[in-house]
């Protein structure tokens, strides 16, 4: 059953085959993971080590918070792989695709200014 809209989190539908692909050629590095139900975007991002990939971990949630969407993380000593999909649309939503670019943001960021990340 799906959650009613509020005004911070915004109704959701499920995208297309052709909606997907495209939203995917627009992003680096992700793929698509699973199917039916369990399709998803993801996407591993390597570090130097534990507290940088902590870091990341970190900096995913608050994102994700922002959002009010949330990723599913595995998380290893110098890897998280970030897998994105809408549950409540059983499957792709716009919002797994923003939500990617954003993580693709914090990487970008991160290896532009301050201490590195990835």
């Amino acid at each position: 059953m799906a959650t009613p809209p509020t005004p911070t989190r915004p109704l959701r539908s499920a995208l297309t085959g052709p909606q997907i692909v495209a939203k995917l050629s627009q992003l680096q590095g992700w793929r698509l993971s699973g199917d039916g139900t369990e399709l998803a975007i993801e996407k591993t991002f390597a570090f130097k080590g534990y507290l940088q990939t902590i870091a990341f971990v970190n900096a995913v949630a608050f994102l994700a918070e922002q959002n009010e969407h949330h990723p599913e993380l595995q998380v290893a000593y110098k890897t998280c792989t970030v897998h994105w999909r809408t549950h409540d649309v059983k499957g792709l939503s716009h919002s797994d695709f923003e939500c990617a670019a954003k993580v693709d943001t914090l990487i970008d960021k991160a290896s532009t200014s301050g201490p590195t990340i990835g």
